[in-house]
C-alpha cells in the first residue's frame, strides 16, 4: 500500500507517469480526502486524469480518522493540510511508503521514521524496471524539472542514473 500527496500526484500527472505507475504498482494506492480536494479544485488536463483514476477506483480516497494529529503535524512541520493528512493516513493504514515531493513533509517523514519516495524516484524505478526507455525518462525528467522544485544536484544525479544504463526487464 502506498499513500500519495497532492504534489506528487500532480507531478506524476503532468509528466504522464501516473497511469504507468499505478498500473504497475502491486499494492493499493490511497489518498486522503484533502488530497482529492486539492488535486481536483482546478480544471486542468492533469486534474481530469486524476479524477478518472479516482472514479475508476485505481486511486482510493480514504477518510483520516485523527484530525487532531493532522493539525499537530501541520503546526510542527509547517506543512499544508493535504500533506498532513497523507502522513496521518500513512500511519493510520500502516502503509509501506508515502510518495511526497514536499520538502517539509520529507522532514516529517524522517522524524516520524516513515519511508518516502518522490516523483523522481518513481521515474528512475520505472526506467529500471524497463517500463520506459532512457530517452523517454530524460524527457520526463525535464518535465519534472520544469514543474517541480528540485535542486540542480538532484536533477543531475537523476539524469546520470537515466543515462548509460539499460532498463531491466520487469
Amino acid at each position: 500500500m502506498i499513500i500519495l500527496d497532492a504534489s506528487t500526484l500532480i507531478l506524476l500527472a503532468k509528466t504522464d507517469l501516473i497511469e504507468l505507475f499505478i498500473s504497475n504498482y502491486p499494492g493499493q494506492v490511497l489518498i486522503p480526502e484533502e488530497v482529492r480536494s486539492e488535486i481536483l479544485e482546478v480544471e486542468k488536463a492533469d486534474a481530469a486524469v486524476l479524477k478518472q483514476l479516482i472514479e475508476n477506483k485505481k486511486i482510493k480516497v480514504t477518510k483520516i480518522k485523527n484530525n487532531n494529529f493532522s493539525n499537530k503535524l501541520m503546526e510542527d512541520f509547517n506543512i499544508e493540510k493535504g500533506e498532513a493528512e497523507a502522513l496521518g493516513l500513512t500511519l493510520q493504514e500502516k502503509a509501506a511508503v508515502i510518495a511526497t515531493d514536499d520538502r517539509n513533509a520529507m522532514k516529517a517523514c524522517k522524524f516520524l521514521k516513515i519511508e518516502f519516495i518522490t516523483s523522481i524516484s518513481i521515474l528512475i524505478r520505472s526506467f529500471e524496471k524497463g517500463l520506459i526507455n532512457s530517452e523517454e525518462a530524460l524527457i520526463k525528467l525535464n518535465k519534472l524539472q520544469s514543474f517541480g522544485r528540485y535542486s540542480k544536484a538532484i536533477i543531475a544525479d537523476a539524469a546520470g542514473q537515466l543515462q548509460g544504463r539499460k532498463g531491466e526487464d520487469i
